[in-house]
C-alpha cells in the first residue's frame, strides 16, 4: 500500500484542489494573505499525511506528524470561515 491509497490523504488532497481552484477567484488584495495562507494549509495536510505514513514504524514520529496534519486541518478550517464571512465564498461551498 502506499500513502496515496489512503482515504484520509486522497480526501485532505481532494479537498486543497478544490480550494486551489476556489481561492484563484478571491479577490487580489488577499493574494499574499488569505489566498495563500489557504492554500498552504490546506496542502500541508495531505503532505504532512505522506510524511506519517513514511514515519509508521516510529509511533512518536508518526503521531506528531499525523497531529501537525489534524493542526493544519483546523488552520484550513479558519481560512474558510473567513472566506464565508468575507463572502468570498457561499454557505453552500463552504458546506
Amino acid at each position: 500500500m502506499k500513502f496515496q491509497d489512503l482515504l484520509a490523504y486522497r480526501k485532505s488532497f481532494d479537498l486543497a484542489m478544490k480550494i486551489f481552484h476556489l481561492s484563484k477567484h478571491f479577490p487580489k488584495e488577499e493574494t499574499y494573505s488569505l489566498t495563500d495562507q489557504i492554500r498552504r494549509s490546506s496542502r500541508s495536510v495531505s503532505a504532512n499525511i505522506s510524511e506519517a505514513y513514511r514515519k509508521r514504524l516510529y509511533p512518536r514520529h508518526f503521531i506528531s506528524k499525523l497531529t501537525d496534519s489534524d493542526a493544519e486541518n483546523s488552520e484550513t478550517q479558519t481560512w474558510l470561515e473567513f472566506s464565508l464571512h468575507c463572502e468570498y465564498i457561499s454557505k453552500e461551498t463552504f458546506n
